[in-house]
This record gives structure tokens, C-alpha cells and sequence, in this order.
């Protein structure tokens, strides 16, 4: 990795950065798609880069998602590096035969005499309000095909290390690049005020050329008890479930630490005098909130004492409390 000074970037401004990077380190790496060079893409993300490198390494194409690929797909093999874009990742059905049959076979079918170094990138997912054209996720559908590595960030650092790493692979590569999180971060609630890149520490981003190692995760935060794997976008999603869980598990230890309360119960016998169980309530003490139970009959199990069943029964009940605490705004 190169330990060039950082420079806080969104998703697009990283995925930028990678390729200014390419095109100037490697003169075989070349950009084409819809509107990626005098316009700069419909995101913005090859903003620039023609003015900077030339209209023959950077330039639009027809709109042909079959012909992009197709063209990319013969480049590779002659020697260049092309980096293919497709609009949005809902237009690439028409390229996937190129893909499968042509980008993912092309080492294997050769004996290894011609490679495939191709990396195609493509905005996916929803979460914009795009409608059904401009919202879909696919790749699952390339993550089952041998030969294609499948390639989705979750920040801006691991986006321009990825997109350079999967440039430099002999092998074809699908970038899709989740476009909810191109400006910031996304909880999973519509409902709140966006986050900007700035805020987070994935926005740090080297200037200059870095790479991440591709087909090994990243380890976001480590844990005992369970394992999510995830990526793109729902990285942070999961992110915001295990804060509001780790906030909720700081409530309930500390209400159970602050809880006090009296058990009152009444045992109840039958015309023989042999006791059948017991009428109990449980009078709580909190520091923020106070309850009583609904006073509740406690039977008693035939193999089990009945201040034993009481235990568990105000154990059970404490729990229930503790929730309900947790979930409710505090009373003064």
C-alpha cells in the first residue's frame, strides 16, 4: 500500500480517484460506456478523466450493452485492460451472454493462450426511488459463474482499493458499485437525515495508488455469539441493528442493576388443606418507572415446589419488565 497522504472522499469520488490512477500508471487501461467522457458518467464518476487522458482512452459508446461488452471482451484478449461501464446494473442483462460465455471461458477455452482482464462496473440496488429499471441487484447471478469474480464495496477506501485490484486481475471482474451509499452511509431508516462519507472513516482515502487483496472479507467488527455476513449497502445496515442492540443491552443491564422489587403472594389450598398453588403480584422499583403486576394464580406442578415455580415466575416476569422498560420513553 502507498503512503500517500488521504483525502476524505465519497463512493464517487474514490471510484474516480481508482481510475485516474490506472489510466495514468498502465497506458493499456482504457474507459468506455454511455456518457462516461465528456459528460463524466451519469453518477459523476468518470468526471474529468477524458479531458485529462485523451478521447482515445476514454470515450462514450452506442447505447449497445451487448456491443460494450462484446468490444470489451475482444480488447481484452488483443491486450488492453478495458473497464466497461454499464449505466445501471438493470442493463447488463443484454451483455450476459458476452460475459458468461465469452470474458468468464476465454482462459479456459485458450488452455491459458488468451486471458480475459476486464472489469466491468455498473451502479446496482435500490434505495433511490429508481423505479423497477433503474433498482435492481444482480449479482447473485454472476457470483454462480465460474470464471467471474463478483466485486461490491462497502466504503470509499474499499472501493478504490477493490476497483484498482480488479483492474490489475488477468481475470474478468463485475463491479458493482452500490449506488444508496455513492454520498454516505445508509442505516436502513428512509426516515432519517443522511450521513455524509465525511462523518465516517471509510472516507479516508489515500490519494495515490493502494490495492485490497480480492476474495478476502473484511472483518468489520469482531464477536462471539454470531456471524453476518453481508456486503455493500446492508454493511451498514447491520451496523446500525448491532448499535441499536448494543444500546438496548446497556438498558436492560443497567435496569436490572437499578430494579428492586416485593413479591406478594397468597397460597392456596384445597378443601383437604393441600396446597394447589399461589396468588402472587410483583410490586416493582425503579429509579425511572414504577409498575405492578396484574396479581396472577401460580399452580403448583406436582414435582416442583411452589417457591421455586414463584422464582421462576418473577424471573420470567422481570425479564418481560426489563423489555418493556427499554422500549418506552422515560416518565419524570
Amino acid at each position: 500500500m502507498s503512503e500517500d497522504a488521504t483525502k476524505t472522499m465519497n463512493m464517487i469520488e474514490a471510484i474516480n480517484s481508482a481510475l485516474d490512477v490506472m489510466l495514468g500508471q498502465d497506458p493499456e487501461v482504457v474507459i468506455m460506456g454511455e456518457d462516461v467522457g465528456y459528460f463524466g458518467g451519469v453518477f459523476r464518476a468518470t468526471a474529468g478523466l477524458q479531458k485529462k487522458h485523451g478521447k482515445t482512452r476514454v470515450f462514450d459508446t452506442p447505447i449497445s450493452e451487448c456491443g460494450i461488452i462484446g468490444v470489451g471482451v475482444g480488447m481484452a484478449a488483443y491486450g488492453l485492460r478495458p473497464v466497461p461501464e454499464i449505466q445501471f446494473a438493470d442493463y447488463i442483462y443484454p451483455g450476459l451472454d458476452q460475459l458468461v460465455s465469452e470474458a468468464a471461458r476465454m482462459r479456459y477455452r485458450s488452455a491459458n493462450d488468451f486471458i480475459c482482464p476486464m472489469t466491468v462496473r455498473s451502479p446496482f440496488g435500490g434505495g433511490i426511488f429508481g423505479g423497477q429499471t433503474h433498482s435492481q441487484s444482480p449479482e447473485s447471478l454472476f457470483t454462480h459463474v465460474c470464471g467471474i469474480k463478483t466485486v461490491i464495496p462497502a466504503t470509499p477506501y474499499d472501493a478504490k482499493g477493490l476497483l484498482i485490484a480488479a483492474i490489475e486481475d488477468n481475470d474478468p471482474v463485475v463491479f458493482f458499485e452500490p449506488k444508496r451509499i455513492y454520498n454516505g452511509p445508509f442505516t436502513g431508516y428512509y426516515d432519517r437525515p443522511v450521513e455524509p462519507w465525511s462523518k465516517h472513516e471509510g472516507s479516508a482515502v489515500p490519494e495515490g495508488y493502494y490495492r485490497i487483496e480480492l476474495g478476502k472479507a473484511a472483518i468489520v467488527r469482531e464477536g462471539q455469539a454470531v456471524t453476518v455476513l453481508t456486503y455493500g449497502t446492508m454493511v451498514h445496515v447491520v451496523k446500525a441493528v448491532v448499535a441499536e442492540h448494543d444500546a438496548l443491552e446497556k438498558d436492560l443491564r443497567n435496569a436490572l442493576v437499578a430494579q428492586e422489587f416485593i413479591l406478594h403472594y397468597q397460597i392456596q389450598v384445597d378443601n383437604a388443606g393441600t396446597p394447589i398453588g399461589a396468588e402472587a403480584l410483583v410490586r416493582w422499583r425503579h429509579p425511572r418507572r414504577g409498575m405492578v403486576t396484574p396479581a396472577q394464580f401460580i399452580p403448583m406442578a406436582e414435582q416442583t415446589g411452589l417457591i421455586l415455580q414463584l422464582g421462576q415466575w418473577v424471573l420470567e416476569t422481570a425479564c418481560e419488565q426489563l423489555v418493556h422498560w427499554a422500549s418506552q420513553p422515560a416518565t419524570a
